[in-house]
């Protein structure tokens, strides 16, 4: 089975687990890394240069202190100058958890919307795919902004919401991506119940440690195997069909 990580930190690993990660791939075809903040960018650039299955994505993660001014300026003017160089901006969003935590104000939360906006407006004026960290009540938040700009190449990575934002996703033709965490998480198999195949991609969100199973190991592209075997379960389908309804949709999404 070929597949591609539609989703995953290569930057937070170190080199020794990059190239153990690399060496052990021949069922891979791509690791699409996503960034953290500036420095993150320029180490998945350095990384797509020297591996050629390595495809960077550039972003800002939301579960984070705001930048400064100064900090976001230079982010977006840096993404600007390697914009041919990015398959995607990605990771974007909203800051949930932190929210949750309350660790966010709401004058903050504002701040991290009007952050948002400026990478679905990038994402328009330059034709590229976005990747979202936007979970439960942001969701909602997240599809006013992609519809508000005519955004819909929009991918949410390890999506979890109400029927009533699934709904609308499915609707405007929205992607999601599943982790190895639908192996022991039933409202991840739920979610795959009711998302049509044809809109999913599967991913690790690597170095991001999974229990069940995977408890104790080190988050590799192969657990991706054990998220087929549950879509095709849960799909009703051969697990051969799902490997290669899940590869092309990701190579068609991304354009790889």
């Amino acid at each position: 089975m070929k597949m591609i990580d539609a989703h995953i930190h290569l930057d937070r690993y170190t080199d020794k687990e990059i190239d153990l990660i690399l060496e052990g791939t021949g069922s891979i075809e791509a690791l699409l890394s996503v960034s953290f903040d500036l420095e993150s960018c320029k180490r998945n650039l350095q990384l797509s240069r020297k591996y050629q299955k390595i495809k960077p994505l550039f972003g800002l993660h939301p579960e984070q202190i705001l930048p400064t001014e100064v900090e976001f300026s230079r982010l977006i003017e840096w993404m600007g100058q390697h914009q041919e160089e990015m398959i995607a901006i990605g990771e974007v969003g909203l800051p949930y958890y932190l929210k949750e935590d309350q660790k966010v104000s709401r004058l903050q939360y504002g701040q991290y919307i009007d952050h948002l906006e400026t990478f679905v407006e990038m994402a328009k004026k330059w034709d590229k795919p976005i990747v979202l960290h936007a979970v439960y009540d942001d969701a909602p938040i997240v599809c006013d902004l992609l519809e508000k700009h005519s955004v819909t190449k929009a991918h949410f990575h390890w999506f979890k919401g109400d029927e009533k934002t699934i709904s609308r996703m499915i609707e405007a033709g929205y992607f999601i991506s599943v982790t190895p965490e639908i192996v022991y998480k039933e409202k991840i198999q739920k979610l795959v119940q009711t998302y049509p195949l044809g809109k999913m991609m599967i991913e690790t969100d690597g170095p991001w440690p999974f229990e069940g199973p995977f408890l104790g190991k080190m988050t590799h592209p192969d657990m991706m195997k054990h998220s087929i075997y549950m879509i095709a379960k849960i799909k009703n389908l051969a697990e051969e069909e799902v490997s290669e309804r899940l590869l092309e949709n990701t190579k068609t999404f991304y354009a790889i």
